[in-house]
């Protein structure tokens, strides 16, 4: 099993910053990859970035040259920072991790981007 953590949520203005933190507990060893969903009020859940053990990183459309991922691989933790926000970036974002097959979901903090 694999817990997930996630922390960093908040409101926040318009064109502002915030970074989200994901920490990973338990069997961590062979995770694939990490990275974060979305999910707006009426609307499907999906992808904001994701990273490999590698370090590769993929970004959903609406997010890239704004957000970026990272990964501290001593804390078990990815990171997604987030710049220039705007109201549609308003969601709950949780924290996805695959490992050899499995998928496992944090519990999901809240962005909110308002003035």
């Amino acid at each position: 099993q694999v817990q997930l953590v996630e922390s960093g949520g908040g409101l926040v203005q318009p064109g502002g910053s915030l970074r989200l933190s994901c920490e990973a507990s338990g069997s961590i060893s062979s995770i694939n990859w990490m990275g974060w969903y979305r999910q707006a009020p009426g609307k499907e859940r999906e992808l904001v970035a994701r990273i490999t053990s590698g370090g590769s990183t993929k970004f959903g459309d609406p997010v890239k040259g704004r957000f970026t991922i990272s990964r501290d691989n001593a804390k078990n933790t990815v990171y997604l920072q987030m710049n220039s926000l705007k109201p549609e970036d308003t969601a709950v974002y949780y924290c996805r991790a695959i490992r050899n097959g499995d998928e496992y979901w944090g519990q999901g903090t809240q962005v909110t981007v308002s003035s």
